[in-house]
């Protein structure tokens, strides 16, 4: 037997992605902090450089926190009772441009992770090449 899809149901399906953007935000938070105590602080550079990752450190860990609790406040919308809905509007040009919106961001993220992946591989190696060495 099928269950019927709802709204609370769809918000909960949708909640992995920021879910898992809270992960993302979260590991280069972790990448910005060990990346910290590379610095040697005696130089000018270096700590204008540290004050910069601190704080970015800290920006992905709100925009992390913030999106976990998002997240969660999706999931929990699950068994969020059907209201009535005006289907003419929901079936508007108007709406309709507005999902191709977000459709189209969606692709721009896709890809953009790609191309963030092939480069992260790439220094992955290298990482990994010159701990060997």
């Amino acid at each position: 037997m099928n269950e019927e899809q709802t709204c609370g149901k769809g918000l909960a399906e949708r909640s992995v992605l920021p879910a898992k953007v809270a992960e993302l935000t979260g590991a280069m938070a972790e990448i910005l902090a060990f990346h910290q105590r590379s610095l040697d602080l005696t130089d000018a550079n270096a700590r204008k450089e540290f004050q910069a990752y601190v704080r970015l450190e800290g920006e992905y860990r709100i925009v992390s926190s913030f999106l976990k609790s998002t997240a969660a406040a999706m999931s929990g919308y699950r068994d969020l009772p059907m209201g009535r809905h005006d289907v003419q509007m929901l079936g508007s040009a108007e709406n309709a441009e507005i999902f191709a919106k977000f459709l189209r961001v969606e692709r721009e993220v896709s890809n953009l992770l790609q191309e963030a992946i092939e480069q992260d591989q790439r220094m992955l190696g290298n990482m990994r090449e010159n701990a060997r060495a």
